[in-house]
């Protein structure tokens, strides 16, 4: 299987900008998360929509796709990214799509590899993403933490940011002794012709409610293949999470010193 790993990159945030360029210990973000993603897949591109980001990826020999700016989500940039590589390289035929956070310097690759893993085993899986255990009530009952329910098969019932299931008959404290739940971790993957499929989908209700776009597929009946993970991500959302990564880097550095 050739799985192609798109990294959507915006130089634009409301929190955060020019994040993506941001140093961590000697190297910019963007590259940390290249580099991490090169160790998984050997089709590896960013997804962005600004030349300053375009630069920096080719400066240290990266693949870098200019797409519109006017995408609404990663997804839509990870399609227009997709057709731009297919079209670049048409000897190497594209079996699967993995959309990368680009906020994620510390990505594993083994990570990347049993969500693809997914696909390999079931050839009837098309759409996937991951989940991890909660196992603290900040992130049980946090409206950040975006949390998932599945079936018993292994595939997503529903997303929110509410706590899901609500467990009626205890107290709140008890909730994680009492049922297993999990937090989506925001990694997808993609057959192609599914991924041309639900980007050409209008918004739906329940995406706006809850500000979730895979929503927008349940509700159009596509089923999402749920890969359980052990590995703790670390995303960057504020500059204050890039000091808590530096840290990590640089003693990991001393450490291996």
């Amino acid at each position: 299987m050739r799985t192609l790993a798109i990294i959507p990159s915006r130089y634009g945030s409301s929190r955060f900008p020019g994040k993506p360029l941001a140093d961590i210990a000697g190297k910019s973000m963007v590259r940390r998360v290249y580099e991490q993603a090169k160790k998984a897949f050997e089709d590896v591109c960013v997804a962005t929509d600004d030349e300053r980001i375009i630069t920096e990826v080719e400066s240290f020999g990266g693949v870098a796709i200019m797409t519109s700016p006017t995408h609404q989500s990663g997804t839509d940039r990870c399609y227009e990214a997709y057709t731009k590589y297919a079209a670049m390289h048409p000897e190497r035929e594209i079996d699967l799509v993995m959309n990368i956070q680009g906020d994620e310097p510390l990505i594993d690759p083994a990570q990347l590899k049993s969500l693809e893993e997914a696909f390999t085993t079931d050839p009837q899986v098309y759409l996937g993403t991951m989940a991890k255990k909660i196992t603290s009530s900040e992130e049980l009952f946090s409206p950040n933490t975006p949390k998932l329910v599945m079936d018993i098969n292994g595939y997503a019932l529903y997303f929110s940011r509410s706590t899901i299931p609500y467990m009626r008959d205890a107290e709140r404290e008890n909730w994680l002794t009492q049922h297993t739940y999990y937090k989506h971790i925001g990694l997808y993957a993609y057959k192609p012709e599914t991924l041309g499929k639900i980007c050409s989908m209008e918004r739906s209700s329940l995406e706006k409610c809850e500000s979730l776009e895979q929503l927008r597929w349940l509700e159009n009946g596509l089923r999402i293949k749920v890969v359980e993970t052990d590995s703790t991500t670390f995303a960057v959302d504020t500059p204050e999470d890039l000091l808590k990564i530096v840290s990590y880097i640089e003693k990991d550095l001393y450490l291996c010193s």
